[in-house]
Protein backbone atom coordinates (compact mmCIF):
# COMPACT_ATOMS: atom_id res chain seq x y z
CA UNK A 1 0.00 0.00 0.00
CA UNK A 2 1.30 3.45 -0.88
CA UNK A 3 2.46 5.82 1.82
CA UNK A 4 -0.57 8.11 1.55
CA UNK A 5 -3.05 5.23 1.70
CA UNK A 6 -1.24 3.67 4.64
CA UNK A 7 -1.51 6.83 6.71
CA UNK A 8 -5.18 7.27 5.80
CA UNK A 9 -5.83 3.69 6.87
CA UNK A 10 -3.91 4.21 10.11
CA UNK A 11 -5.81 7.44 10.77
CA UNK A 12 -9.13 5.68 10.31
CA UNK A 13 -8.12 2.90 12.70
CA UNK A 14 -6.82 5.32 15.35
CA UNK A 15 -9.88 7.55 15.28
CA UNK A 16 -12.34 4.66 15.31
CA UNK A 17 -10.37 3.11 18.18
CA UNK A 18 -10.82 6.40 20.04
CA UNK A 19 -14.58 6.29 19.50
CA UNK A 20 -14.68 2.75 20.87
CA UNK A 21 -12.69 3.82 23.92
CA UNK A 22 -14.98 6.83 24.44
CA UNK A 23 -18.03 4.58 24.45
CA UNK A 24 -16.23 2.29 26.90
CA UNK A 25 -15.68 5.29 29.17
CA UNK A 26 -19.37 6.18 29.05
CA UNK A 27 -20.18 2.57 29.98
CA UNK A 28 -17.56 2.65 32.78
CA UNK A 29 -15.66 -0.41 31.54
CA UNK A 30 -12.32 -1.62 32.87
CA UNK A 31 -9.02 -1.48 30.97
CA UNK A 32 -9.70 -4.78 29.21
CA UNK A 33 -13.06 -3.46 28.06
CA UNK A 34 -11.36 -0.32 26.74
CA UNK A 35 -8.88 -2.43 24.77
CA UNK A 36 -11.61 -4.65 23.38
CA UNK A 37 -13.88 -1.81 22.30
CA UNK A 38 -11.01 0.18 20.79
CA UNK A 39 -9.73 -2.83 18.84
CA UNK A 40 -13.12 -4.08 17.63
CA UNK A 41 -14.15 -0.61 16.50
CA UNK A 42 -10.75 0.26 15.06
CA UNK A 43 -10.27 -2.78 12.84
CA UNK A 44 -13.88 -3.94 12.35
CA UNK A 45 -14.60 -2.09 9.11
CA UNK A 46 -11.22 -2.86 7.60
CA UNK A 47 -11.59 -6.53 8.47
CA UNK A 48 -14.90 -6.73 6.62
CA UNK A 49 -13.31 -4.89 3.70
CA UNK A 50 -10.40 -7.31 3.41
CA UNK A 51 -12.56 -10.41 3.79
CA UNK A 52 -14.92 -9.29 1.02
CA UNK A 53 -12.00 -8.36 -1.24
CA UNK A 54 -10.31 -11.70 -0.53
CA UNK A 55 -7.23 -9.93 0.84
CA UNK A 56 -5.14 -10.93 3.83
CA UNK A 57 -6.64 -9.10 6.81
CA UNK A 58 -4.58 -5.96 7.28
CA UNK A 59 -3.99 -6.12 11.04
CA UNK A 60 -2.87 -9.75 10.81
CA UNK A 61 0.01 -8.85 8.50
CA UNK A 62 0.84 -5.52 10.17
CA UNK A 63 0.64 -5.53 13.97
CA UNK A 64 1.03 -1.75 14.06
CA UNK A 65 -2.73 -1.37 13.76
CA UNK A 66 -3.40 -3.38 16.91
CA UNK A 67 -0.67 -1.48 18.74
CA UNK A 68 -2.35 1.80 17.78
CA UNK A 69 -5.74 0.53 19.01
CA UNK A 70 -4.35 -0.60 22.35
CA UNK A 71 -2.31 2.58 22.79
CA UNK A 72 -5.40 4.70 22.16
CA UNK A 73 -7.37 2.59 24.64
CA UNK A 74 -4.68 3.00 27.31
CA UNK A 75 -4.44 6.74 26.72
CA UNK A 76 -8.19 7.32 26.98
CA UNK A 77 -8.56 5.02 29.98
CA UNK A 78 -6.55 7.57 31.94
CA UNK A 79 -7.69 10.73 30.18
CA UNK A 80 -11.29 10.29 28.96
CA UNK A 81 -12.61 12.02 32.07
CA UNK A 82 -10.87 15.22 30.95
CA UNK A 83 -13.22 15.44 27.95
CA UNK A 84 -16.30 17.19 29.32
CA UNK A 85 -18.62 16.34 26.42
CA UNK A 86 -17.60 12.84 25.47
CA UNK A 87 -20.61 12.15 23.27
CA UNK A 88 -19.90 15.25 21.19
CA UNK A 89 -16.26 14.19 20.92
CA UNK A 90 -17.45 10.73 19.88
CA UNK A 91 -19.57 12.17 17.07
CA UNK A 92 -16.76 14.30 15.63
CA UNK A 93 -14.14 11.58 15.98
CA UNK A 94 -16.52 9.18 14.26
CA UNK A 95 -16.94 11.74 11.47
CA UNK A 96 -13.18 11.69 10.88
CA UNK A 97 -13.20 7.89 10.94
CA UNK A 98 -15.95 7.40 8.37
CA UNK A 99 -14.37 10.03 6.12
CA UNK A 100 -11.02 8.25 6.14
CA UNK A 101 -12.41 4.74 5.87
CA UNK A 102 -14.93 5.63 3.16
CA UNK A 103 -12.07 6.73 0.93
CA UNK A 104 -9.82 3.85 1.97
CA UNK A 105 -12.39 1.15 1.34
CA UNK A 106 -13.25 2.55 -2.07
CA UNK A 107 -9.62 2.85 -3.12
CA UNK A 108 -8.66 -0.67 -2.06
CA UNK A 109 -11.70 -2.05 -3.85
CA UNK A 110 -10.69 -0.08 -6.96
CA UNK A 111 -7.16 -1.45 -6.78
CA UNK A 112 -8.60 -4.96 -6.49
CA UNK A 113 -10.38 -4.49 -9.81
CA UNK A 114 -13.90 -3.92 -8.49
CA UNK A 115 -16.40 -1.96 -10.57
CA UNK A 116 -16.89 1.68 -9.48
CA UNK A 117 -20.31 1.01 -7.95
CA UNK A 118 -18.94 -1.95 -6.00
CA UNK A 119 -15.99 0.17 -4.85
CA UNK A 120 -18.38 2.87 -3.63
CA UNK A 121 -20.47 0.34 -1.67
CA UNK A 122 -17.28 -1.14 -0.25
CA UNK A 123 -16.26 2.30 0.97
CA UNK A 124 -19.58 2.75 2.77
CA UNK A 125 -19.42 -0.70 4.36
CA UNK A 126 -15.83 -0.18 5.49
CA UNK A 127 -16.70 3.18 7.02
CA UNK A 128 -19.78 2.09 8.94
CA UNK A 129 -19.20 -1.50 10.06
CA UNK A 130 -16.79 -0.81 12.93
CA UNK A 131 -19.10 1.78 14.47
CA UNK A 132 -22.06 -0.55 14.02
CA UNK A 133 -20.30 -3.32 15.96
CA UNK A 134 -19.32 -0.83 18.66
CA UNK A 135 -22.87 0.42 19.17
CA UNK A 136 -24.47 -3.03 19.07
CA UNK A 137 -22.05 -4.43 21.67
CA UNK A 138 -22.64 -1.44 23.96
CA UNK A 139 -26.41 -1.52 23.40
CA UNK A 140 -26.43 1.97 21.89
CA UNK A 141 -28.65 3.08 19.03
CA UNK A 142 -26.24 2.69 16.06
CA UNK A 143 -25.26 6.02 14.53
CA UNK A 144 -26.07 4.62 11.10
CA UNK A 145 -29.74 4.35 12.17
CA UNK A 146 -30.02 7.93 13.40
CA UNK A 147 -31.76 10.54 11.26
CA UNK A 148 -28.81 12.78 10.41
CA UNK A 149 -26.58 11.96 7.45
CA UNK A 150 -24.07 9.22 8.24
CA UNK A 151 -23.62 6.45 5.68
CA UNK A 152 -24.45 8.96 2.95
CA UNK A 153 -21.43 11.04 4.04
CA UNK A 154 -19.16 8.03 3.53
CA UNK A 155 -20.81 7.47 0.14
CA UNK A 156 -20.12 11.08 -0.88
CA UNK A 157 -16.46 10.74 0.11
CA UNK A 158 -16.04 7.47 -1.77
CA UNK A 159 -17.81 8.91 -4.83
CA UNK A 160 -15.69 12.07 -4.92
CA UNK A 161 -12.51 10.03 -4.58
CA UNK A 162 -13.46 7.61 -7.34
CA UNK A 163 -14.51 10.43 -9.66
CA UNK A 164 -11.27 12.29 -9.04
CA UNK A 165 -9.09 9.24 -9.67
CA UNK A 166 -11.05 7.44 -12.40
CA UNK A 167 -12.83 10.20 -14.35
CA UNK A 168 -10.43 13.11 -13.84
CA UNK A 169 -7.25 11.01 -13.63
CA UNK A 170 -5.99 12.96 -10.61
CA UNK A 171 -3.29 11.50 -8.36
CA UNK A 172 -4.59 9.11 -5.72
CA UNK A 173 -3.38 11.40 -2.93
CA UNK A 174 -5.37 14.33 -4.34
CA UNK A 175 -8.47 12.21 -4.82
CA UNK A 176 -8.16 10.86 -1.28
CA UNK A 177 -7.90 14.33 0.22
CA UNK A 178 -10.88 15.57 -1.82
CA UNK A 179 -12.93 12.54 -0.82
CA UNK A 180 -12.01 12.90 2.85
CA UNK A 181 -12.84 16.61 2.90
CA UNK A 182 -16.17 16.03 1.14
CA UNK A 183 -17.25 13.26 3.50
CA UNK A 184 -16.24 15.22 6.58
CA UNK A 185 -18.07 18.32 5.36
CA UNK A 186 -21.29 16.37 4.79
CA UNK A 187 -21.08 14.56 8.12
CA UNK A 188 -20.13 17.79 9.89
CA UNK A 189 -23.21 19.47 8.44
CA UNK A 190 -25.30 16.60 9.73
CA UNK A 191 -23.87 16.97 13.24
CA UNK A 192 -23.87 20.75 13.35
CA UNK A 193 -27.20 21.47 11.68
CA UNK A 194 -29.09 18.22 12.11
CA UNK A 195 -29.36 17.68 8.35
CA UNK A 196 -30.88 14.42 7.23
CA UNK A 197 -32.25 12.74 4.15
CA UNK A 198 -36.05 12.80 3.71
CA UNK A 199 -37.56 9.87 5.62
CA UNK A 200 -40.21 7.52 4.30
CA UNK A 201 -43.73 8.74 5.08
CA UNK A 202 -46.38 6.03 5.37
CA UNK A 203 -49.61 6.51 3.43
CA UNK A 204 -53.08 5.28 4.13
CA UNK A 205 -53.83 1.90 2.68
CA UNK A 206 -56.11 1.86 -0.33
CA UNK A 207 -59.12 -0.38 -0.65
CA UNK A 208 -59.01 -2.57 -3.75
CA UNK A 209 -62.14 -4.00 -5.35
CA UNK A 210 -62.57 -7.67 -4.64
Amino acid sequence: MGGMLYWIDLLGVAVFAATGALVASRKQMDLVGFGLMASVTGVGGGTLRDLLLDRRVFWVQDISYLIVCLAVALLLFFSAHVIQKRYVALLWADAVGISAYGVMGAELARLSGAAPLVALVMGVMTATFGGLIRDVICQELPLILRKEVYASAAAVGAFVHLMAVEALALPVAVGALCGFASAFAVRGAGIGFGLSLPPYKPREARDYPR
